[in-house]
């Protein structure tokens, strides 16, 4: 089968040539294309990558899709069997696509699929075994051994899971023929989450293969903690229950996070001296009074 493996690049060159070549040097699956979009880098790389990579897909957007935006760019040209859907900060080890794509033969229920992802500054300590299903009332769910020493004791809980990670997740083409390309309107994270429940909607399974590997440099892109981020995780946890939920699920979590989350958040800003969180939680939280959940997003706001 064929693996078409997409990967997005945003002002981060010398990170997503480390991906291209763990991708040629260190995988043993010949049966790939690799198609790299540049979301709108500041500097446009795509011209010297054409001459240094001639087998490679590149792909050139004037402006900032976003995550999902970038990766339907790529799936559009994509010709495989089986969609990859990679970070540009992650490497790959030489058995994981193949791994995957058995996965994919073996089971044909299974619609999305990710491999176990370790840190790659740690190898080793996990950062993603599988995710628990999704509390609806408090938007929560768990990554399962985040953190921990990897010593095969989640290997067997390959199979079903809540959701695939965002970082490397394999989809079946048909599958997202029938479920639509990844939601647009998230623009960094979530949008995956939003991928699974539709994909999950139209009929097929979400699974974990623990037995393949793939390391991840978390936070290459927007920082381990920032102003965007705090926007788009506290926007995007809304919208996701807006979309998914059920309306008396989202009444109670709309009066859980009134009453639970605002004042915890904004002790958590103060105590840490963050104080320019506090009117970008509010924008995140504001958003929702004006939108609705398939409003396009227009691109960035102002982030101070």
């Amino acid at each position: 089968m064929l693996v078409s493996i997409v990967t997005v690049n945003f002002n981060q060159p010398q990170v997503t040539e480390a991906l291209l070549k763990s991708l040629k040097e260190v995988n043993t699956y010949p049966d790939i294309e690799i198609i790299v979009v540049d979301n709108g880098s500041k500097i446009d790389p795509v011209p010297e990558w054409k001459q240094k990579y001639p087998d490679i897909i590149f792909i050139r957007s004037d402006e900032n899709t976003g995550f999902a935006g970038g990766n339907n760019l790529g799936i559009q040209y994509a010709k495989g069997d089986y969609l990859f859907l990679i970070n540009n900060d992650t490497e790959v080890t030489s058995t994981l696509i193949r791994q995957l794509s058995d996965t994919m033969n073996g089971n044909p229920e299974i619609g999305m699929l990710s491999p176990k992802i370790h840190y790659f500054d740690n190898p080793g300590m996990l950062q993603y075994a599988g995710y628990t299903n999704m509390n609806y009332v408090m938007a929560r769910n768990a990554c399962i051994g985040q953190f921990e020493e990897d010593k095969g004791q989640y290997d067997s809980l390959s199979g079903p899971t809540g959701y695939v990670h965002g970082a490397a997740m394999m989809v079946r083409r048909e599958a997202m023929e029938k479920a639509g390309l990844m939601p647009e309107n998230y623009f960094l994270y979530y949008e995956e989450l939003d991928w699974c429940e539709r994909i999950r909607n139209a009929g097929y399974e979400i699974h974990t293969n623990l037995h393949a590997l793939i390391y991840h440099k978390e936070s290459v892109s927007v920082g381990k903690k920032s102003a965007l981020k705090e926007y788009f995780m506290n926007r995007n946890r809304i919208l996701f229950i807006r979309k998914n939920a059920s309306a008396t699920s989202f009444f109670i979590f709309c009066i859980y996070f009134l009453i639970a989350v605002v004042p915890r958040n904004l002790i958590q800003y103060l105590l840490n001296k963050e104080y320019n969180f506090i009117p970008v939680f509010f924008k995140a939280i504001s958003w929702h009074f004006t939108n609705k959940t398939d409003s396009k997003f227009l691109g960035y706001p102002v982030i101070r």
